[in-house]
């Protein structure tokens, strides 16, 4: 049974026969793959197809089963819960809209102004970004399932308790004017055949592909140089165990990128690969898929100051917590 899932692992979702097919084509144009502008080159390619076609059937199949979860639809089923279970509903919803941080929120705004309670749509904006089921997916292509299914689990739970101190805060009048005076729409979802929903899945495809285009090819550029190009004793001295500060300088740096987990993950797993430690990866991921200075722009046009330094410091907090303690369980998990 173990030697079935190393094959699923490594060759289904790693695609390592993707990889050898990749180096066996560059050799025979007269490419040396041992060298660093060939393994360069093999990184980038292999990489940006893997992504992309893993990609392209994850976002098919959650886009399938998002056209049964409209915004109406949502605010709807939030609206039945209440207490920690509303954030812990929220968050898990989160999982199932595969977002970049600008892109949910709009659909933060749309909840808020719905008037769902405000702890319940930060667990929302926290967790669509940073965890759904493509990183999942992902994730465990590269670094093994123990590492998603804890990844996912410590984002699921950032998000819920993040949510929730901001509730116990009670920052309602941190938002914008605008934006609680806003009207909620209720309109009933369509029921659409399932024609009409694998053609809007077939078009999510298309549309996030699209939008992350130059992101993953970015994040798999800055992947292959940090891979053959940077030393390692470089990435071990500034990110490995010798410095207990690597999980804060990674979360720092992570802030101002703008990128989707599918532009990180070529970044992280090339950090990981040079002696970086699990948990100064993780925060990196973290934090550029959660707190990037674009989203945090836009987020500053619907709430005010306050409420907004208190989400940046939640999430910044939770994030540098969970990188000391991948830190400390990499041996067990890696």
């Amino acid at each position: 049974m173990k030697n079935i899932w190393n094959f699923f692992e490594k060759e289904v979702l790693g695609m390592g026969w993707l990889n050898r097919l990749i180096g066996r084509m560059l050799e025979s144009f007269g490419i040396d793959t041992a060298g660093k502008i060939g393994a360069s080159l093999q990184f980038f390619i292999f990489d940006v197809i893997k992504i992309f076609v893993l990609l392209g059937f994850l976002i098919f199949i959650i886009s399938y089963i998002q056209s049964y979860f409209p915004p109406e639809r949502t605010k709807k089923i939030l609206g039945r819960f209440h207490g920690i279970w509303a954030n812990i509903i929220a968050a898990l919803l989160g999982t199932v809209t595969p977002f970049c941080s600008c892109s949910s929120i709009p659909l933060f705004i749309g909840f808020t102004s719905a008037g769902l309670p405000l702890g319940v749509t930060f667990s929302f904006l926290i967790s669509s970004p940073m965890v759904d089921l493509g990183s999942l997916v992902l994730l465990m292509s590269i670094f093994g399932w123990k590492v998603a299914v804890v990844y996912v689990a410590v984002g699921l739970i950032i998000a819920v308790l993040g949510g929730t101190l901001i509730e116990k805060l009670h920052l309602e009048d941190q938002v914008e004017e605008y934006i609680r005076a806003a009207k909620a729409f209720n309109i009933d979802p369509e029921h659409l055949s399932v024609k009409e929903r694998l053609k809007f899945a077939f078009d999510k495809v298309i549309e996030t592909a699209r939008k992350v285009l130059p992101y993953i090819l970015i994040g798999v550029g800055i992947g292959a140089v940090i891979h053959n190009w940077i030393p390692q004793e470089l990435i071990v001295k500034i990110l490995g165990e010798d410095n207990p500060l690597g999980v804060v300088i990674a979360t720092v740096c992570g802030i101002p990128m703008y990128a989707d987990i599918f532009g990180t993950i070529p970044i992280a797993e090339a950090l990981l690969s040079k002696g970086a430690l699990l948990g100064v990866v993780l925060s990196f991921m973290m934090a550029v898929t959660t707190l990037s200075l674009p989203s945090m722009i836009m987020l500053r046009k619907a709430v005010k100051p306050k409420l907004l330094g208190i989400f940046v410091a939640i999430c910044t907090v939770g994030i540098i917590t969970v990188g000391y303690l991948f830190n400390a369980l990499q041996s067990i998990l890696v």
